[in-house]
């Protein structure tokens, strides 16, 4: 019950934040592309200690997003749906398929040009928005389902954080990653000495933080560290880990999200945006997001259950699991954070986050109308 009523907490709250994304980035779009666009991506480019605000967002910010991630994943691996493996198998195999499959068909289109390195673009899923199309259909929605999305997106943002760290860090600094991964060491130590004061942990977050900022590996990697050398305990209402995770729920989904939503979806779309579509990174990307997706996550499951290493719910049929394929291919956040480490030029940067816009809209329709059928099917 305690698992199940911290899942429910975690889904709404998603919910929320979905909705809240949904706004801001229809808000940005229509800004950037009124009377009013160059004041408006002014606002991105204002320089805040000799850096513009949107390098404070997405390098500073996002880190909290990662830490949030990052406590959720430890969540799920301790006392959620991923401590057991025999249930971890199903969103395990589904993230994987839903990872490979993407990446292949962008690379399809991409192999032989300089825009390969965005093919982990289409592999990220936006819990946020996944979950807030899941929401609409309401209680008809079988729980199972909405935890297996939810474990599935996890998975996918973990994968897409060894993906950053692996592919997309191009220049290391030795002294400043060992003093990074120093501070954390230091971290796990007071957490095995039972230190439970969150303030030290974030203090020393902040300077590991600081280094790895310095170190040419991405930054917001320091959330995922962090969130691991926080105490967890038993994971209760007591536990500082516990306390961290429900403070930060309200300003990620409402603050910091929404400001990275704002900032990269300020996009001017020009006359010839029908042009866009057919360069070789928007067709990898809408291919990737619209059927790679769905594609790799229902074949990776149906092979893992012909080789008996998992089974569907009782109350998910494959109907419903091709609909829930189609919403990991709802991208956005995740998709358009690595857009920005993938690419150097602004115009593909931008045409990029179009087309994951595009993308996004289409699986997240094909998903919602697909999964509404099937639940008003009586067929099993």
């Amino acid at each position: 019950m305690k698992k199940t009523n911290l899942f429910l907490s975690f889904f709404n709250s998603e919910k929320a934040g979905g909705l809240v994304l949904l706004i801001c980035t229809i808000l940005s779009l229509l800004l950037a592309n009124s009377s009013f666009s160059e004041e408006y991506l002014c606002i991105w480019h204002f320089p805040i200690a000799n850096h513009p605000a949107e390098h404070w967002i997405n390098d500073g910010l996002m880190a909290i997003f990662f830490l949030l991630i990052g406590l959720e994943l430890e969540r799920e691996v301790y006392i959620g749906e991923l401590s057991k493996l025999k249930d971890a198998i199903l969103p395990i195999f589904g993230a994987l398929g839903g990872m490979l499959f993407p990446a292949l068909l962008y690379l399809v289109f991409n192999f032989s040009t300089p825009t390969r390195s965005g093919f982990g673009i289409p592999m990220a899923t936006d819990i946020a928005f996944a979950v807030g199309i899941l929401s609409l259909l309401g209680n008809r929605v079988p729980l199972s389902l909405k935890i297996f999305l939810t474990a599935l997106a996890v998975i996918d943002d973990l994968g897409a954080i060894i993906m950053i760290a692996v592919f997309y860090t191009k220049t290391i600094y030795f002294t400043n990653l060992l003093l990074s991964l120093s501070i954390f060491v230091l971290l796990l130590i007071m957490n095995r000495l039972k230190v439970k004061s969150l303030i030290l942990y974030l203090i020393g977050g902040v300077f590991m933080w600081y280094f790895m900022l310095h170190s040419g590996v991405h930054a917001t990697i320091t959330g995922i560290l962090l969130a691991f050398a926080i105490p967890f305990g038993d994971g209760g209402e007591d536990s500082t880990s516990y306390k961290l995770q429900s403070w930060l729920h309200f300003p990620v989904a409402f603050v910091v999200i929404p400001l990275f939503a704002l900032c990269n979806t300020a996009i001017s779309i020009g006359k010839d945006w029908m042009q866009i579509i057919s360069e070789p990174y928007s067709l990898g990307i809408l291919f990737g997001l619209t059927i790679g997706k769905p594609l790799g996550i229902v074949s990776f499951i149906f092979i893992a259950i012909k080789l008996k290493l998992t089974k569907l719910p009782k109350d998910v049929n494959w109907n419903q699991l091709i609909a829930v394929g189609f919403l990991g291919g709802i991208g956005f956040t995740m998709s358009i954070f690595i857009t920005l480490l993938a690419f150097d030029d602004n115009q593909i940067i931008n045409n990029s986050k179009f087309m994951i816009l595009i993308a996004s809209f289409i699986s997240g329709a094909i998903g919602f109308v697909w999964l509404k059928k099937s639940l008003n099917s009586k067929k099993i």
